[in-house]
């Protein structure tokens, strides 16, 4: 008899151990989930009921807000989400859509902007069900945001501007945008075309996100501006050859370079040599491929892990596989070093976003530094009080003070030497200091993938813009195609 009473009271105990166990999970492990679930009554009706608290820019130009919805209408919503400023800041802001759900900062910020129970500050706040909604205030500059859409105008391409110093996004804008308005109307036929109008009009095609925000989640060969990297690599972890001369060319003839079959040739067929500081105004492509094989594959992956490639950035918007830039481990370089070659000037399997490039060019203007990227500046409560504000972070330090300084002073050369690359595209006035980039790609290389990256004032940077133009036809450049849009955004930033 007592042995079966101990098998008894040892089941009843598991039988508790796991009633606990599952109590844990649902309180604790699984609260959050189960919470914010969409099949929660009460979050069913915070959405049906309840406004979101508003997104604004840093000026207080309200980018997102709720107003109450037509009556009768197919979802049974008392409010509805509008953007008074249409397609400019979707990058950014995202939507939030009955259909296809949360996008941009109205998901990553959503436990602030959907309507939460509010602080209890008096007695009779402990017997009251009130609920309140946040503001949202981004670092946005509409200004900048402006000029970016106004310089892009019509065609294919995006623009990032950071505050070099904090990692304050200032600008983030693609070309084509999308108005989320259509998509969240409470008409659902509306939703479900805007859905398919915007997947037809995606640049990626239908293998990539609707409303795929070109500015930090997709990637692009670099081309040149990615010299800067490479430079870095050379100034930080084989100084020796920062001084190496390297023998003019104008082409590299086939087997120069271990694996190398055709000719490897500067732009224009322009004859180049000289040390770094002879390189890296003319962005010379032979000198470069010979420097990239002294820097070394490992050296060279090494440097780009310490700008922030081949990982996740750690913006606060929402994140995806495609918004990280690529630069091949050591491995993929042993048996052909020609491919090493182009990975050092941003050809072939190096691929980099605008965000990304603009952290570069945000990293030699901030003495090596590369700050958190940011979007969100602060959140305040229906009262006006304060619940959150971001505090800038550092990221990486992919150079020494040393180092930034002396590759800044190139990036300078490049605007201001007669035979650099963007020499006579900048407003004198605003002191830039840029990098070019000219990406051979598409077939037979019969289009160019156009980049511009930059900081100004180059004594005491406030302002880091990159400029990427995709998939232009025929035999463009950096200069012509992204730097006219730099230029327009760095007067607008500096007031010239």
């Amino acid at each position: 008899m007592s042995r079966r009473i101990r098998w008894v009271a040892a089941f009843l105990l598991l039988c508790f151990v796991a009633l606990v166990v599952q109590l844990s999970v649902i309180q604790v492990a699984k609260a959050h989930a189960y919470a914010n679930a969409p099949g929660n009554p009460r979050v069913a009706d915070v959405v049906t009921n309840d406004p979101r608290g508003v997104i604004e820019a840093a000026d207080g130009t309200v980018l997102a807000e709720s107003v109450p919805a037509p009556k009768g209408n197919p979802f049974g919503y008392k409010y509805e989400r509008v953007y008074p400023q249409g397609a400019l800041y979707e990058d950014v802001v995202g939507y939030d859509s009955p259909l296809y759900g949360l996008h941009g900062v109205e998901a990553t910020y959503n436990k602030y902007l959907e309507a939460h129970d509010a602080p209890i500050k008096t007695i009779g706040d402990l017997f009251s069900n009130r609920l309140e909604t946040d503001t949202v205030t981004l670092t946005i500059e509409p200004a900048l945001q402006q000029a970016a859409a106004q310089a892009l105008g019509s065609g294919s391409g995006a623009v990032v501007a950071l505050d070099p110093q904090t990692g304050a996004v200032l600008a983030m804008y693609s070309s084509p945008a999308a108005n989320p308005n259509p998509l969240v109307s409470l008409n659902p036929a509306t939703e479900h075309a805007a859905y398919a109008a915007d997947i037809a009009g995606n640049p990626g095609g239908p293998n990539f996100p609707p409303l795929l925000p070109m500015a930090y989640r997709d990637s692009f060969a670099p081309g040149s501006t990615f010299k800067i990297v490479t430079t870095s690599a050379a100034y930080m972890l084989t100084p020796q050859y920062v001084t190496k001369k390297y023998p003019a060319y104008s082409c590299l003839p086939p087997g120069s370079i271990q694996g190398q079959t055709t000719y490897l040739c500067n732009y224009a067929h322009e004859n180049c040599g000289g040390d770094i500081a002879q390189l890296l105004p003319p962005s010379c492509d032979t000198g470069y491929s010979l420097l990239a094989q002294d820097i070394g594959a490992t050296n060279l992956y090494d440097e780009a892990l310490r700008f922030g490639f081949d990982q996740q950035p750690p913006i606060d918007l929402p994140h995806s596989p495609y918004e990280i830039s690529q630069f091949e481990p050591p491995s993929f370089y042993q048996h052909a070093l020609i491919f090493l070659s182009f990975a050092a000037i941003g050809q072939k399997n190096t691929s980099a976003t605008p965000l990304q490039m603009a952290m570069v060019a945000a990293a030699i203007a901030d003495h090596g530094t590369i700050m958190t990227p940011h979007v969100m500046a602060e959140i305040r409560d229906g009262q006006g009080n304060v619940v959150a504000r971001y505090h800038p972070t550092v990221w990486k330090r992919p150079d020494s003070p040393a180092a930034a300084a002396a590759i800044g002073h190139l990036m300078r050369l490049v605007t201001t030497q007669p035979n650099g690359t963007a020499y006579g595209i900048f407003n004198p006035a605003d002191d830039v200091a840029a990098k070019t980039g000219t990406a051979q790609v598409g077939p037979n290389n019969s289009l160019t993938t156009d980049w511009m990256i930059a900081f100004a004032p180059a004594s005491h940077p406030v302002i880091a813009v990159a400029v990427v133009v995709p998939d232009r036809p025929g035999s463009g450049t950096g200069a012509a195609d992204a730097g006219p849009i730099a230029n327009h955004v760095i007067n607008v930033a500096l007031g010239h």
